[in-house]
């Protein structure tokens, strides 16, 4: 037997979701501005890219470590690839 969803509980818990959601990706965004979301608790980088803030790690193998040990850089700039114009035409361009 089939039940039927109630289309009103169901915009209830979409709105929900999606509060709960944007409550994380608005932390999600200020914490990327302060640390690294890559960087781990040992400061270790756990990307699979590279960035300019990587430095080798104690033994080989292991996990790159993150360079900026005071949290006090721009991380978001040491990922682009582009070079900072290039970066800059396609973040506006994403904008618009």
């Amino acid at each position: 037997m089939t039940q039927l969803i109630d289309p009103e509980a169901f915009k209830e818990r979409l709105e929900r979701i999606s509060e709960l959601f944007a409550g994380m990706v608005v932390h999600a965004d200020e914490q990327a501005k302060q640390r690294c979301p890559y960087k781990d608790r040992r400061d270790q980088c756990t990307a699979k890219f590279d960035c300019r803030n990587q430095r080798p790690g104690s033994q080989p193998g292991n996990l790159q470590l993150c360079a900026a040990q005071d949290d006090q850089l721009d991380y978001r700039s040491a990922w682009e690839t582009l070079g900072p114009e290039k970066a800059a035409a396609l973040r506006d361009k994403l904008r618009r």
